[in-house]
């Protein structure tokens, strides 16, 4: 066999070692893809099932922490942290459940985004539409800009006295590296089909156009902000607009300006509503061990993702120019 033979069929086996292999890794991608789906479908649907009571009830839905699409909590047994996908399953399990009277809504937030609040706000109405079972809110800690905004679901809103609340608001945050990359001779090149395309890019300075644009975004939201408080506590659009500043205020100011049915505790909250029930219920809170098996349960699905949606996940959760129904409180 000559040196021309062997090269052919060195290279021959080489083609066939690089199908092969190329065919492997497609398999083994698609598999891990179908792998993926698979696990995070079966967690989706374990992971989220609460057991529920066999007896009358109230159910008890905390919005504690930010009202953002991911919960922010990594820890195994966590004790507080909010969860959008979990809270409205919670939700949707109440509204099945036959022995359910109610939802009392426990708010603990400084706000969150405008879609995933007004999200929240949504589902509590379709509850109390489709079932004809009251809703009520406990302001704890605080429940300001969009935990004032899902309360507006409710037929009662009660707030301890040291409640911080209202922050009737809307803020967009951009961050903007244009002055420091000058400095540093760093360029940005951006290829667009128009000039607003690129607005927001934290390498661009925002022209007056886009300013007003950026504007006409949060005036939207807070218009629809004004109406969903309007119609939650019987005023005009013209009463609420003065005192929608985006000012914080504490639980008697509160009272005074209407924004609130009363100041009391948590216990007296339970009371007064079993008590406009008219029977013996008792109030629904998933223990510790429910809520740490769903956190099993997330950080199993967490696993799943890959690094791009881990990075988008952290970008997002970033200044990226989001309508935020947001303050920041310092509590």
């Amino acid at each position: 066999m000559n040196k021309k033979q062997i090269a052919g069929l060195v290279a021959a086996a080489l083609v066939f070692v690089f199908v092969c292999g190329a065919n492997l890794l497609v398999k083994n991608a698609a598999e891990s893809q179908n792998k993926k789906a698979l696990a995070e479908s079966l967690l989706d649907s374990v992971g989220s099932k609460v057991t529920l009571p066999f007896e009358p009830f109230v159910g008890v839905v905390k919005v504690d922490g930010t009202i953002m699409k991911s919960s922010s909590s990594s820890s195994l047994f966590p004790t507080e942290g909010y969860d959008h996908e979990k809270t409205l399953s919670l939700i949707d399990q109440y509204q099945q459940s036959g022995e359910n009277r109610g939802i009392l809504l426990y708010v603990n937030t400084p706000g969150g985004s405008v879609y995933e609040t007004d999200e929240l706000y949504q589902r509590l109405l379709k509850y109390k539409k489709d079932t004809g079972r009251p809703v009520w809110t406990y302001m704890a800690n605080e429940a300001c800009s969009g935990g004032y905004y899902v309360s507006m679901a409710s037929d009662k809103i009660y707030a301890n006295r040291n409640t911080w609340t209202g922050s009737i608001g809307v803020i967009l945050s951009l961050s903007n590296y244009k002055g420091l990359m000058d400095k540093l001779g760093v360029d940005i090149i951006l290829f667009t089909s128009g000039p607003n395309k690129s607005m927001g890019n934290p390498g661009v300075d925002v022209t007056q156009e886009q300013k007003k644009i950026f504007q006409s975004l949060v005036d939207e939201s807070y218009e629809q902000f004004v109406g969903i408080v309007a119609q939650g506590r019987n005023m005009s659009a013209e009463t609420v607009r003065p005192i929608a500043d985006g000012r914080i205020y504490t639980a008697q100011q509160a009272l005074d300006l209407k924004l609130i049915d009363g100041i009391q505790n948590y216990e007296d909250t339970q009371s007064r509503m079993e008590e406009e029930l008219g029977e013996d219920v008792a109030f629904f809170t998933p223990k510790n061990s429910e809520l740490a098996l769903s956190s099993l349960f997330s950080m199993a699905k967490s696993y799943t993702s890959t690094d791009v949606d881990k990075v988008k996940e952290f970008l997002q959760s970033q200044e990226s120019g989001v309508p935020m129904y947001y303050a920041v409180t310092g509590k």
